[in-house]
């Protein structure tokens, strides 16, 4: 009966995280081609309006003053600006979907604090309030010692096995419960790690494209025609700023994310080390 139990246990937290990973696919699925399509149109009806141009011409000079007069120097950086910004769409979405998570994942208090109530309360040998305390931490390292605590308090009562091998099913609980809780952690910082790679690859691309036009501008017979000249400057200098910024936002908020992740892994590993050295004590 208790082994039935168990099953289902471990089928429902499976059932659970398949449910999490299919949710988070989808997320991911919407919303890189969302962020395109937006950053498109902002390039074109936002930055391109009219209204931020010297005689309502788009591409002329941009009017003297105002917000308008930033959107039209953007708008001149050219056509891998409207890429720039649906990457820099992309990139603001995964940081705030990683934060949302992540910050969730770290539960109502920390892991550690949680670590120290559960040894308090294994300590005076009892369980269900050990329980209730993950219950009220609500975050990765609360499930995973919720997971191991069940599987704690049914090796309690089993009479078949020994110490040993009542810690190693202890154990063994606790690990598949933390490779369930740590790639969804994980899931979608790819994003980041790519965005900071690409999003300078690409302003690097523009600004080439742009001295190409200041240097045409140059060899043109005659005297060189300074507006074009002036415009090629610009377009690689946006471009330049566009990627480094969008750049340096992913790697920043990538380093961030990876280190809270690696606190929260430090806790499942103390949590279950905590466990099973429990177990091993009060269970001789």
């Amino acid at each position: 009966m208790a082994e039935t139990k168990t099953t289902v246990t471990a089928g429902s937290a499976k059932a659970t995280s398949h449910q999490a990973k299919k949710s988070s696919n989808v997320f991911a699925l919407l919303a890189v081609p969302i962020c395109i399509v937006i950053g498109v149109l902002f390039y074109l009806f936002v930055l391109g309006n009219p209204n931020n141009f010297q005689g309502g011409i788009v591409g002329a000079h941009p009017v003297e003053e105002g917000i308008g007069k930033w959107f039209a120097t953007i708008y001149q950086g050219g056509a891998i600006v409207p890429i720039l910004i649906s990457v820099l769409l992309i990139c603001i979405t995964f940081v705030i979907e990683r934060f949302l998570y992540i910050n969730k994942a770290k539960g109502k208090f920390s892991g550690a604090d949680l670590v120290r109530r559960v040894q308090f309360h294994l300590a005076n040998k009892n369980v269900d309030a050990a329980l209730a305390e993950c219950d009220k931490q609500k975050g990765s390292v609360g499930n995973v010692m919720k997971a191991g605590l069940k599987k704690y308090k049914e090796m309690i009562t089993n009479t078949e096995l020994d110490t040993e091998q009542k810690i190693l099913t202890i154990k063994n609980e606790i690990e598949e419960t933390t490779a369930l809780e740590l790639p969804m952690m994980e899931k979608n910082l790819v994003f980041l790690s790519t965005i900071a790679s690409v999003a300078t690859l690409l302003g690097l691309f523009g600004t080439v494209l742009g001295m190409i036009k200041s240097f045409s501008a140059m060899s043109a017979s005659g005297a060189p025609d300074s507006s074009k000249l002036a415009l090629g400057i610009s377009e690689a200098l946006i471009n330049t700023a566009l990627g480094i910024g969008t750049s340096a936002i992913a790697i920043i908020m990538y380093n961030f994310f990876t280190t809270n992740i690696d606190s929260i892994t430090y806790a499942i590993d103390e949590s279950g080390f905590t466990l099973t050295q429990s177990f091993a004590a009060n269970h001789k």
